[in-house]
């Protein structure tokens, strides 16, 4: 099948715009659409986007002209429309429901700063981007003017950066970062770049989606100064993949930015196994590699947005072996409460034994892999990488286990709901006796049989 043509779309009402005005991402900016009026020049609005967009309070509406313009305006179950264009189902309340369902604020240890993982951080630069998302995990502070980011909290990030060595990853994010002013975007590259251990800077950004002329050779030239940086963008549809998207990678990419795409799994828009399998077909052509597939976050107005997991995981299950394995992104759903990423994906380890392991692929075959019989272990205690390891106490988790640092992971309250409000006493007296032998202690410390 020959591939799609990637194309560009302008609606009627901008025909008239002079290219020069119509590429200069500032004017897409100034001349974006958040009203009633605005969009009846432009689309066919139906009773529930007339109600939704006449209803205060609501997270907020702006879309830039060329992103609207990409739009069907007959259409109202449009892809990209859905994604945009507020609908009366976002006023709806649903079970699960939640202000800030990924805990972000509980993991801050000051404004904007987000420390989920050991060796990572999230760096929240802006509340504004050039169009908002109605399935937005952060509507809570995202669009709003006044929840934006201050230089005071600007330097208590980048002094808790400097006191944390284990961090040697920062994700720019927001709002958008590629939404700041040139000057002040590069001074937080600039700044972080200063901070000898940080290793990686990523860049989580839609507006080359929104508005791909913000990706000017002067831009590209000033990011490539603060390599490595990695940028992922997000894409959820391939009528989103036009020709200016593709021009905006091409130049990310000469400027050795190695570009990644993240997608929300959404009901009515891309909820088909195959217009994912088109969806990353069409990225890797523009050299964006499929990076994740959220599930859709429990957040205020997205009820209408979500699917069964069973959805995401028959998706995976029509890309596993149907593609290659550089356009697979990893479906994961971001814990309600905090607890970070959770990958998801079809079961195709079906049994084992102690030398055998049964599997099946994406056919239905099924086959046995022979386990070695003499496989020496390894050692942590012995491993120098194991022993310069970087990770906080208490954040090793599962890993932990396996590397004999603890025995188990306790609920919280675990110890107090067992003691069943007795005190001390004699056979309480020694608690070495439920303390494993030698688990977490160094070696010389560990029982040994007496000569």
């Amino acid at each position: 099948m020959t591939p799609r043509a990637f194309v560009s779309k302008r609606a009627p009402i901008y025909a008239d715009v002079p290219d020069e005005k119509w590429n200069d991402w500032r004017w897409q900016l100034s001349h974006r659409l958040n009203s009633v009026e605005d969009f009846e020049q432009v689309l066919n609005l139906t009773d529930s986007e007339r109600q939704a967009l006449s209803t205060q309070g609501l997270f907020r509406v702006d879309i830039t002209p060329y992103f609207v313009s990409l739009i069907d305006p007959d259409d109202p179950n449009d892809p990209i429309r859905l994604q945009v264009v507020p609908r009366a189902e976002e006023i709806k309340p649903f079970t699960g429901m939640m202000e800030d369902s990924l805990a972000e604020d509980r993991h801050s240890p000051v404004p904007g700063l987000v420390h989920r993982y050991p060796d990572r951080v999230l760096m929240l630069v802006t509340t504004q981007c050039a169009s908002y998302c109605r399935y937005c995990t952060r509507s809570r502070i995202v669009g709003d003017p006044s929840a934006t980011f201050s230089r005071a909290e600007f330097e208590m990030q980048i002094e808790y950066l400097k006191r944390t060595p284990q961090v040697r990853d920062v994700l720019l994010s927001g709002g958008d970062p590629l939404t700041l002013a040139p000057k002040l975007l590069e001074e937080l590259l600039s700044r972080l770049r200063e901070i000898p251990h940080i290793e990686i800077i990523r860049i989580g950004t839609r507006v080359p989606v929104f508005m791909p002329m913000r990706v000017t050779d002067e831009l590209t030239d000033m990011l490539q100064k603060y390599h490595p940086l990695w940028m992922n963008i997000h894409v959820n549809h391939p009528n989103e993949i036009t020709k200016e998207l593709a021009e905006a990678t091409d130049k990310l990419t000469r400027a050795g930015i190695p570009l990644g795409n993240q997608s929300v799994l959404l009901a009515g828009i891309n909820d088909c196994v195959h217009l994912q399998r088109q969806l990353v077909h069409e990225l890797v052509r523009i050299r964006v590699r499929p990076y994740y597939l959220y599930q859709c976050d429990l957040v205020e107005g997205a009820g209408h947005f979500r699917t069964p997991v069973s959805k995401g995981i028959e998706i995976m299950e029509g890309l596993r072996g149907h593609t290659s394995g550089y356009a697979i992104p990893t479906y994961v759903v971001d814990a309600p409460g905090g607890g970070g990423k959770i990958p998801l994906m079809p079961n195709y380890r079906i049994s084992e034994s102690d030398h055998k392991v049964v599997l099946r692929n994406y056919e239905g075959y099924i086959t046995t892999y022979e386990e070695p019989l003499t496989y020496k272990p390894h050692d942590p205690s012995t491993c120098e990488f194991c022993k310069a390891k970087r990770i906080e106490p208490g954040q090793s988790g599962v890993l932990g286990l396996l590397e004999g640092e603890d025995m188990f992971i306790k609920p919280e309250g675990f110890d107090e709901l067992h003691n069943r409000g007795g005190g001390a006493h004699r056979l309480r007296a020694d608690a070495s006796k439920w303390s494993p032998l030698g688990i977490g202690a160094p070696a010389s410390e560990e029982t040994s049989d007496p000569e």
